[in-house]
């Protein structure tokens, strides 16, 4: 491994995900419910942006100047494709921290954000993150970062070192990550095979392994085979963070703002019996035995009055980003599963089934008759951003401008999904960000932009990009042999997709 990845892994490329945490447009609702005062973004920063479809499509889908940095030049490199392509004028490079943050040429920033970098890196390069934070986050700025973290992390911490481990002794350099990830994995199990004692005393672990043989090799080797690697308590965070005066503010996971579907009654009065903020949250990680954290920080918290805050949440503007049918009325918190309350959230959601954006108070308003409070509302909103059912919707001046850049990108990435499973989604200059939208939507809303209008002449479309590279479809499991069940089973998806997602995309202005 050569000396310029400094030890992360280097010869296969990272995912092309995309991460909803790290648009600025989410900071405000989130701040907002925490009663704390958010900055407006005009300059922003994604350290370790990997393949760049966050910064990409952050960038397009709104006015903020972007800067960032990825170490790799393959995944620099088409980032910046990405953002020559949209015109967002996004200045991407593919410099090493050390080098990046000494640039003379970077403005101060409002916002800065790191997903999956911290916990991968080494000291010296965290130490240089801190001191850019320190220099270039303005006052009042905000940082999201997410880490691994304790006590989450604390079971299977070990297993990852000798996965590691093998990887580097016995896996051969020349035979790629992906067979020295398959080669670790295969160790494993065989060990386990032998029931050690640490894993009669950790029973988890087995489960654990099981979940990483079906995950992508490429997202295993990025996550567990870097040679820096280190789950962090939250109190070492903060110790990390206090030379750049930066405090914690609040969960950038929204869902982590809604006690009752994460703690119980017992452990929520045990916490609020604790007066120190730091060490608050620390127990809380205990209580959730917490093993990610997506947090925000801020330079110089200041909070709102009760006056202003709740002036603020009623003027917040919200949009349904997905079809009212797929809407579960049911949440996912440590607890488990819990039911939502169908007097409250079907009055709201069936308002807001017509994809118009409205504000919290426009909405407080609108289901006041049925008893509805605006506590319940902001609350449900809450929810319904956390499951990826609404967001937070820019300004309409914003969404004009954005609007020519998001259609740019959006073009190029659906004409690269004819040969390629890559990318999963597009940019909405609504929402100042990406919405998912699968290869074969993808491909539909080609065959729409050429004039294809009906789902036959659509799935027609998509089968001629198919066939010409030998590919077919599966169904239940089973490929689609002919022709004619090929045709059939896209014709069905494209009538769904007509029916069900169109309406979410053009509201969305993903498509006209």
């Amino acid at each position: 491994m050569s000396d310029w990845t400094s030890g992360y892994v280097a010869d296969i490329g990272y995912t092309y995900g995309y991460y909803p945490e790290l648009n600025p447009l989410r900071v405000k609702l989130a701040f907002l419910h925490a009663g704390m005062v958010f900055p407006d973004v005009g300059t922003a920063c994604e350290l370790g942006f990997g393949q760049g479809m966050s910064i990409n499509l952050h960038a397009a889908a709104s006015t903020t100047q972007w800067c960032g940095t990825d170490f790799n030049p393959a995944q620099a490199a088409f980032a910046q494709d990405a953002a020559s392509v949209s015109g967002s004028a996004a200045r991407l490079y593919d410099e090493a921290f050390a080098e990046f943050a000494q640039r003379d040429d970077l403005p101060d920033f409002d916002y800065i954000g790191m997903h999956g970098i911290w916990s991968w890196i080494s000291d010296e390069n965290r130490g240089v993150i801190v001191d850019f934070l320190r220099r270039k986050l303005k006052v009042g700025g905000v940082l999201y970062i997410s880490y691994n973290t304790l006590p989450g992390w604390g079971a299977f911490a070990p297993m990852r070192h000798l996965m590691t481990e093998h990887a580097r002794v016995i896996g051969a350099e020349g035979n790629g990550i992906v067979n020295r990830v398959n080669g670790a994995i295969d160790f494993t199990e065989k060990l386990l095979a032998t029931n050690p004692s640490y894993s009669r005393a950790n029973p988890q672990i087995a489960e654990r392994i099981n979940k990483i043989k079906t995950q992508s090799r490429h997202y295993l080797a990025h996550e567990y085979f870097n040679r820096d690697w280190l789950p962090m308590h939250f109190g070492t965070m903060a110790e990390w963070l206090e030379s750049a005066k930066l405090s914690y503010a609040c969960s950038a996971h929204y869902l982590d703002h809604i006690d009752g579907v994460n703690l119980t009654a017992d452990q929520q009065a045990f916490l609020k019996d604790i007066p120190d903020a730091q060490l608050r949250e620390a127990v809380r990680d205990f209580m959730v035995n917490q093993q990610f954290r997506r947090d925000y920080w801020v330079k110089g918290a200041r909070r709102f009055n009760s006056l202003e805050q709740a002036e603020a949440l009623r003027a917040q503007k919200v949009i349904l980003i997905a079809h009212r049918a797929d809407v579960p009325l049911k949440v996912n918190g440590d607890l488990g599963e819990a039911s939502m309350s169908e007097a409250v959230y079907t009055p709201i959601l069936d308002l807001m089934a017509d994809y118009r954006a409205r504000t919290l108070g426009q909405i407080a308003q609108a289901v006041q008759e049925q008893g509805i409070s605006i506590g319940q509302v902001v609350q449900a909103a809450m929810v319904l951003t956390g499951g990826s059912f609404m967001a937070a919707v820019q300004a309409d001046v914003t969404v004009n401008r954005a609007r020519k850049h998001t259609d740019k990108l959006n073009a190029w990435l659906m004409d690269k999904s004819r040969g390629s499973t890559d990318v999963s989604y597009l940019a909405s200059p609504v929402i100042g960000g990406g919405v998912t939208v699968g290869r074969f939507q993808q491909l539909f809303l080609l065959a729409l932009s050429q004039g294809k209008k009906s789902p036959m002449e659509q799935a027609g479309f998509v089968w001629q990009i198919l066939a010409a590279q030998g590919h077919k479809l599966l169904k239940e499991g089973k490929t689609l042999e002919t022709t004619e069940e090929n045709l059939a089973e896209l014709t069905a998806q494209a009538q769904t997709f007509a029916e069900k997602r169109l309406p979410v995309l053009r509201a969305l202005q993903v498509v006209s």
